[in-house]
C-alpha cells in the first residue's frame, strides 16, 4: 500500500507540475513571438536569428550531457559490467547503452523546445503538416550529438580517472579561462550602442550570434529546415532535412556497427589497470608509515571540528573527486551560472532605473536558488543513500549515523556557500548595487542555501535507496522528485515574499519587515523540519 500510494503521489505531483510548465512556457514562447513579429522589417530576423542561437547552445549542452551520461552508463554501471559477462554480443550490449544514453540526455532537451515549437508554428499560421515533420527533424538531430558524445567517452575512458589526466582537464579549464579574459579585455563593451541608429544598433547585436550560422553545425541543418517549412520553401526545407539525415545515419551506421569492440576494449581497460594512486597506497603501506594528505593538513587547521568528523569531511570530499562524472557536472551547473552572471556587463549601463536593477537583481538571486536546488538534489540528497549496506557498520561505530548526517549537512551547506555567495555578490556588483542590497541579497541566499541543504539532507533519511549505487536513479525516485518539487515551491514562494516587501530596503518599513520575517520563519521550516524528522527516523533505521 505504501509504494502504491507514493507511485499516485509521485504521479500526481509531476503531471501537475509537467502540465503546468507546459501550458506557462507556451504562453510565454506564444506572446513573446507575437511582441518580435510586431517590429516591421525585424520581427522575422531576430526570430530566425534567435532560432539559430538557441539550437546552437542546446547542441553543445546535448554534447555535453551525452558525454557524462554515456561515460556513466558504459564504465560506471553495474548492468553493464553484469551484461559484459553474459554470452551477449557486445555491440548489442553497446547499441542498448547508446540509445538508453540519448534518452536520458534528450528528454529535457525535447522538454524545453516542444512548446517553443507549438507556438512558433501557430504565430506563423503553418500548416499541419509542419508538426510532424519537426518531430522527425528533432529525432534525427538529437542522434547525432549522442554519437559524438559517446565517441568521446569511449576516446577519454582510458584516461579519465588518472591522476595526470584530471590535471590536465582543469589546465585546459584554466586556459579557457585565460581565453575569455583576454577577449574581455580586447572586446569592450560599446556604451553608446542603443544611441545609435536603430539598423546599426541591430546589425552589432546580430553580429555577436553569426557564429551560430555555420553552415556546418547541425543546429544550423535543424534550424534552417524548419524555418523554410514555415515559410512553404519546400525544396530549401528537404535540402536541410536531406543533410541532417544523411549525416545521422552515416555516423549513426559507424556507432552501431562499429563502436561496439571499442567499447569493450575501453571498458577492460578501465575495469582492469591498476591506478598510480593504488599503488602508492600499497607501496606506503609496506612502509608502515602514514604521510596527511593536503586535505587532512587543511582540515586540521579548523578546530571546531572533530577527528572523526574531519575524517568523514575527507571521505566525502575524495569521493566526489575520484567520481569525475560527480564533479564533471557539479562544474556544468555553476558553469553555466557563472557565465550567464559575467555577462551581465554586457547591458548594465543600460539599467538607470532603480526599478529595472532590482527586477534584475530578484531574477538572478531566482536564478542562483533554483541552480542551488538543482545541485543539492542531485548531490546531497543521494549522499545518505550512497553509503550503501555499510551504513549498519557506522551506526555501529562510535560517531553514529546522526553525526554523520549532520557532518554530511554541514559540509554541504558551507560549500554549496562559498558558491552561491560568491556568484549573488559579482552579480550585485555588476549591478553597482549599494553595500545595504549586497548585504541583503547574501544574507536571503545564506538563508536559502542552509534551508534547501537541510530539505535535501532530510529527504535523503527519509527516502534512502541503499541497494542503488547509482545516483542518477536515486535522484529519479520518489524522494528526489519530491525534494526538487519542495525546493522549487519555497523559491517562488520566498521571492514571492521578499518582492511583495518590497526587496528589503526599498519597500515600506513594516512590509519590508513582515516579508523578511515570513521568509525567516519558512526557510526555517523547511530545513528543520525534514532535517529532524530524519534524524529522528535514524534512532531505528535499519540498512
Amino acid at each position: 500500500m505504501a509504494v502504491r500510494s507514493q507511485s499516485r503521489l509521485l504521479t500526481g505531483i509531476i503531471t501537475f507540475f509537467v502540465a503546468g510548465y507546459l501550458v506557462l512556457a507556451f504562453d510565454l514562447f506564444y506572446y513573446g513571438m507575437r511582441f518580435v513579429a510586431k517590429f516591421p522589417g525585424l520581427g522575422a530576423v531576430l526570430t530566425e536569428r534567435l532560432f539559430y542561437t538557441l539550437f546552437a547552445f542546446l547542441f553543445g549542452l546535448l554534447l555535453l550531457s551525452n558525454l557524462v551520461i554515456s561515460y556513466t552508463n558504459l564504465f560506471r554501471n553495474r548492468e553493464t559490467a553484469f551484461l559484459l559477462t553474459l554470452p551477449v554480443s557486445t555491440q548489442n550490449i553497446y547499441r542498448w547503452k547508446f540509445i538508453e544514453s540519448i534518452l536520458l540526455a534528450s528528454w529535457a532537451f525535447l522538454f524545453l523546445i516542444a512548446p517553443l515549437l507549438v507556438a512558433f508554428g501557430l504565430v506563423r499560421d503553418v500548416s499541419w503538416y509542419f508538426y510532424p515533420l519537426t518531430v522527425l527533424l528533432i529525432g534525427l538531430f538529437i542522434i547525432l550529438p549522442g554519437v559524438f558524445g559517446s565517441a568521446l567517452a569511449i576516446g577519454i575512458g582510458r584516461h579519465l580517472d588518472r591522476r595526470s589526466f584530471q590535471v590536465v582537464l582543469l589546465l585546459i579549464a584554466l586556459a579557457l579561462l585565460a581565453f575569455v579574459a583576454f577577449w574581455w579585455k580586447t572586446n569592450p563593451v560599446d556604451d553608446d550602442l542603443l544611441d545609435k541608429r536603430t539598423l546599426e544598433a541591430l546589425d552589432r547585436l546580430l553580429a555577436k550570434t553569426r557564429f551560430t550560422m555555420f553552415p556546418f553545425l547541425p543546429s544550423y541543418w535543424l534550424s534552417s529546415s524548419v524555418l523554410q517549412w514555415a515559410e512553404g520553401i519546400t525544396r530549401g526545407a528537404t535540402f536541410f532535412a536531406m543533410v541532417l539525415l544523411s549525416h545521422t545515419l552515416f555516423f549513426g551506421g559507424i556507432a552501431f556497427t562499429r563502436f561496439g569492440n571499442l567499447f569493450y576494449d575501453t571498458a577492460s581497460a578501465v575495469q582492469s589497470r591498476p591506478s598510480d594512486r593504488k599503488k602508492f597506497i600499497f607501496a606506503r603501506a609496506i612502509k608502515n608509515s602514514y604521510t596527511p594528505g593536503t586535505l587532512e593538513k587543511l582540515f586540521a587547521r579548523l578546530p571546531l571540528l572533530t577527528l572523526d568528523a574531519r575524517a568523514l569531511a575527507v571521505k566525502d570530499l575524495r569521493m566526489f573527486w575520484r567520481d569525475t562524472t560527480q564533479w564533471g557536472q557539479s562544474v556544468m551547473f555553476f558553469g553555466l551560472l557563472s557565465a550567464y552572471i559575467i555577462n551581465l556587463r554586457n547591458f548594465t549601463h543600460q539599467l538607470t532605473s532603480p526599478f529595472w536593477i532590482n527586477a534584475v537583481a530578484f531574477l538572478n538571486l531566482g536564478a542562483c536558488a533554483f541552480n542551488l536546488a538543482s545541485v543539492t538534489t542531485r548531490f546531497v540528497f543521494p549522499q545518505f543513500s550512497l553509503e550503501g549496506r555499510r551504513l549498519w557498520i557506522i551506526g555501529l561505530a562510535p560517531m553514529g549515523l546522526v553525526r554523520v548526517v549532520k557532518t554530511k549537512y554541514w559540509l554541504a551547506s558551507t560549500l554549496s556557500l562559498f558558491v552561491t555567495l560568491g556568484l549573488v555578490t559579482l552579480s550585485c556588483y555588476l549591478l553597482n548595487m549599494s553595500w545595504s542590497d549586497v548585504v541583503f541579497f547574501g544574507a536571503v541566499v545564506t538563508v536559502m542555501t542552509f534551508a534547501l541543504n537541510g530539505l535535501a539532507v532530510g529527504l535523503g533519511v527519509l527516502f534512502p535507496n541503499v541497494k542503488e549505487t547509482n545516483p542518477n536513479k536515486i535522484v529519479s525516485g520518489f524522494g528526489g522528485t519530491l525534494c526538487f518539487v519542495l525546493s522549487s515551491v519555497y523559491i517562488i514562494a520566498s521571492l514571492t515574499l521578499l518582492i511583495i516587501g518590497g526587496g528589503g530596503f526599498h519597500g515600506r518599513v513594516g512590509w519590508a519587515l513582515a516579508s523578511i520575517i515570513l521568509f525567516v520563519v519558512i526557510s526555517f521550516l523547511i530545513g528543520w523540519l525534514p532535517m529532524k524528522t530524519g534524524l529522528n527516523q535514524l534512532k531505528n533505521f535499519e540498512a
